[in-house]
């Protein structure tokens, strides 16, 4: 396998995330992982916390579910979808 740039480039986002993260949980504070932005930003409840489910709340849930899905299929399929 050959190594370029752009291998690199992404190694390096990766290792961005993982760092970000990892102090995020060492952190412990509420709200500061990936997962936990991302709950709030598409209002997923947590914790016994539901936010009002408001056609607003249900577009951003289906944005998610839909891009997640197409992901999942890009990534598994090789690029067919």
């Amino acid at each position: 396998m050959e190594f370029d740039v752009w291998d690199g480039i992404w190694l390096g986002w990766i290792g961005a995330f993982v760092v970000v993260e990892g102090v995020a949980l060492k952190r412990g504070q509420p709200g500061d992982t990936l997962s936990e932005k991302v709950w709030k930003w598409f209002g997923i409840g947590t914790n016994g916390h539901h936010p009002k489910r408001t056609t607003w709340v249900q577009i951003r849930r289906v944005a998610l579910l839909g891009f997640m899905t197409w992901l999942t299929v890009h990534f598994m399929s090789g690029g067919w979808l």
